[in-house]
């Protein structure tokens, strides 16, 4: 028995040392080492990535190298044999496997070596190739289609912080779930069936695992001054200001509630019909008793059906790392911090209006936005164009910047596409659940007394005597 599997053997160790067949020993041999690596960090370890990109590498490309190498060994084999049979020097006898044999020994030598090889060249790439998908660099530019999220990413406080710590909820499940579903985009994006815009097809991992790293809901922040400035269509773009004292509140150090934070910390539960979040017909609310309150919209047409979440921090802050901004909130910023210059006549209607035109890519909208203020100015205020030149080309540039950072043809992602659920100018926001119709069955609704949130100190006044007051004006 031994001798019969000693001639079975003999062939394949000798046929087998050719460089083409070692080459795919050590390929596959580094491969499998460094896949059995990434599994046992995955598994028992905890410095494995949160990526969901490592499944490239882990689910394709080692696998993929692995399985190469495997090919490389009979290629490699069937070569030689035919060589030498061509030659006829194919042996009757093959030499025995032992390590006495210079042919054996040599041919093992290579292997480690090879193996040795590959397994720093293949292990540092895959190393670094998971700490470079661990960038935002590398979601927002290598992936194209990602081009508006990175946009928004990089004007918004969360700019320094890493996608991956948002997006991957913590823990083997949610690092496995990250995998599968970033290996499943990817295949999207190869064949190009991938939503325009892209729209979340889950919801993003709960605060309680991802934001509170940073955050603490809990934490009494009390009232906060919020001042904003806007600008009229008037020649002379006249400012306006408001002042809102938001009532942010919190939990105090007696253990008090208040304020917008503290009514929304208790377990409250909703149903929305849409992957947005923006129709919502039923909320249910824990009360102190233990009891809970059911209310429902008088505005739904049928009985609320669909997934009951969890009510969080992300559910009012929906776009805390990829806000788009309205136009006209846009512009307003634009002008305050003096990228558009306000001592152009009628700078704020015009560019208003070119930025919300419609255009069919970004690069004719950047044309077309520089020639159509430059334009208005030559024709319609020619001594203005002609002392206040350089002006009008820099606030065209501030303006192409506004449409470059929130607007998207290629995406089909315009102005308003992502609504920002803080606040309810804009967007619904607050009154998907508080606009007075979520009705409970002992008719009491969900309360839409506006003083709970926030007080109106001045609403688009020139001067507010309370800036003044406050020595800010």
């Amino acid at each position: 028995m031994a001798q019969s599997e000693g001639s079975r053997v003999r062939p394949l160790v000798f046929l087998s040392n050719n460089p083409i067949s070692l080459i795919g020993v050590g390929l596959t041999t580094a491969s499998a080492l460094i896949l059995v690596g990434f599994w046992v960090i995955d598994v028992f370890g905890h410095g494995g990535s949160a990526n969901p990109y490592v499944g490239i590498i882990v689910d394709l490309c080692l696998p993929a190298l692995f399985i190469f190498g495997l090919i490389l060994i009979p290629i490699g084999i069937l070569l030689r044999r035919r060589k030498l049979k061509a030659a006829g020097q194919l042996p009757s006898e093959y030499p025995k496997v032992e390590l006495s044999n210079p042919v054996f020994r040599e041919g093992l030598l290579f292997v480690v070596a090879a193996t040795f090889i590959n397994f720093v060249i293949v292990g540092t790439a895959s190393y670094r190739g998971v700490a470079y998908m661990d960038t935002p660099n590398f979601c927002g530019q290598a992936c194209h289609v990602m081009a508006p999220e990175f946009a928004a990413y990089q004007v918004f406080p969360h700019s320094h912080v890493a996608c991956t710590e948002c997006h991957i909820a913590p823990g083997i499940p949610g690092f496995i779930h990250a995998k599968l579903n970033g290996t499943k985009q990817l295949i999207q994006v190869i064949v190009g069936n991938y939503s325009r815009p892209i729209m979340p097809e889950g919801k993003v991992p709960q605060a309680s695992a991802t934001c509170v790293h940073c955050h603490n809901p809990g934490r009494y922040i009390g009232d906060k001054l919020m001042i904003t400035t806007a600008y009229g269509d008037d020649e002379n773009n006249p400012a306006t200001k408001s002042l809102v004292l938001l009532h942010v509140g919190g939990r105090d150090l007696a253990g008090r509630l208040s304020g917008i934070h503290g009514a929304h910390m208790a377990r409250i539960e909703y149903i929305a019909t849409d992957n947005t979040n923006q129709t919502i017909p039923w909320v249910a609310k824990a009360n102190d008793d233990g009891s809970t309150t059911e209310y429902v919209s008088s505005d739904a047409k049928q009985p609320a059906r669909g997934e009951k979440r969890v009510m969080d921090c992300i559910d009012c802050h929906n776009r805390a790392a990829h806000s788009f901004d309205t136009p006209e909130k846009a512009l307003n910023k634009a002008i305050q911090r003096g990228l558009v210059d306000a001592s152009l006549p009628f700078v704020h209607k015009q560019g208003l209006a070119l930025i919300k035109a419609d255009y069919p890519s970004q690069e004719e909208a950047d044309a077309k936005i520089t020639s159509g203020l430059e334009d208005f100015y030559k024709t319609q205020h020619a001594d203005v164009w002609s002392q206040k030149q350089s002006q009008i080309e820099q606030s065209a540039k501030a303006l192409r910047a506004i449409y470059d950072q929130n607007v998207f043809p290629n995406m089909k992602l315009t102005w308003g596409t992502h609504p920002n659920n803080l606040g309810h100018n804009d967007y619904p926001g607050c009154f998907r659940c508080h606009d007075g119709s979520h009705n409970a069955k002992n008719g009491n609704s969900i309360n839409n007394d506006c003083s709970v949130c926030h007080n109106l100190l001045a609403t688009d006044e020139a001067n507010p005597k309370q800036l003044a007051d406050l020595g800010l004006q």
